[in-house]
């Protein structure tokens, strides 16, 4: 489904990301883990088309999305939560979620993708027209989470979920996204939690100073003295 080969992101002359390749399967969760600093949300956003690529390509069933616009990209069924949420605070829990289905595949499936967004997030249908910025974090997030499945993806890329979450809504909010990877959904997972990270990931890459420094199935990252150490306070 979704292939990196060799991927390069700079800011100017800085070197975010350096030869990057992963891959995520037709309905595979794939977490990328790492410290601060590491270049994850940068990945991210590169995969979504909102920053260039220096160097490599990624494509998506074969199309190369490499050079392609936000807009496009999305068309070819990536959705992106991003950190931050980055919500029009302004506008209402339900315009924010119309926000997502501007694509006329998505629209047409309007009515649909937003009663399961109800099912998903019941408290947001109670608040449907309260504005999204009165909104707690964790329900914030789950409005970025709703807005991006009513864009219909294949594939949802998530930047720092659990970010300045309180421990229960972590769980709440886990919990959804291993039921949507269940429906079928390919899951890119980018996230600090490492512990969460791979709890829910089949397969998993670890980034550190912009490169992958280890990758393969997330229960043998788990047992690695290196992760242990560095990431989990153990070992």
């Amino acid at each position: 489904m979704l292939e990196v080969e060799r991927l390069e992101v700079a800011y100017g002359d800085a070197v975010a990301l350096r030869d990057v390749s992963l891959r995520v399967g037709p309905g595979e969760a794939v977490a990328v883990v790492g410290p601060n600093g590491a270049g994850k949300t940068t990945l991210v956003n590169a995969l979504a088309g909102l920053l260039p690529a220096r160097a490599g390509r990624w494509r998506l069933d074969g199309a190369d999305l490499t050079r392609m616009a936000p807009h496009r990209v999305c068309r070819h069924g990536v959705a992106i939560v991003p950190e931050g949420r980055r919500l029009f605070t302004g506008m209402t829990v339900e315009e924010n979620l119309d926000l997502g289905c501007y694509l006329p595949r998505a629209r047409a499936a309007r009515a649909e993708s937003l009663e399961r967004v109800w099912r998903t997030f019941p408290v947001l249908r109670e608040r449907r027209r309260q504005l999204a910025g009165a909104l707690s974090g964790g329900q914030q997030q789950m409005v970025a989470i709703g807005r991006a499945l009513m864009a219909c993806p294949r594939l949802l890329l998530l930047d720092e979920p659990s970010l300045g979450l309180a421990p229960a809504v972590v769980d709440q909010l886990f919990g959804v996204v291993a039921d949507i990877h269940r429906e079928g959904m390919a899951v890119l997972l980018v996230e600090q939690n490492v512990a969460r990270a791979l709890a829910l990931a089949a397969r998993a890459y670890v980034l550190e100073e912009g490169c992958i420094v280890a990758e393969g199935p997330a229960a043998d990252l788990l047992r690695q003295p290196h992760i242990q150490q560095a990431y989990l306070g153990s070992g």
